[in-house]
């Protein structure tokens, strides 16, 4: 099990852009953050979700 911002998922294995595909966010408007680390866009295809890895996801609002 992958912690998503504190939600247990079943998502080991899968790559980040790969668990995106299967959610709302909008890669272009979100940080990801694996494990306390920032993990930039141009590896979401190649970072791999394992079990225990704890994920935070921001997305960015506009407005005024």
């Amino acid at each position: 099990m992958v912690r998503i911002n504190g939600t247990p998922t079943d998502a080991s294995g899968r790559t980040i852009r790969e668990y995106l595909s299967r959610t709302a966010y909008d890669p272009a408007r979100i940080a990801i953050e694996k494990n306390g680390e920032i993990v930039p866009k141009s590896q979401y295809d190649t970072a791999v979700l394992e079990d225990g890895d704890s994920i935070e996801i921001v997305s960015f609002v506009g407005g005024g």
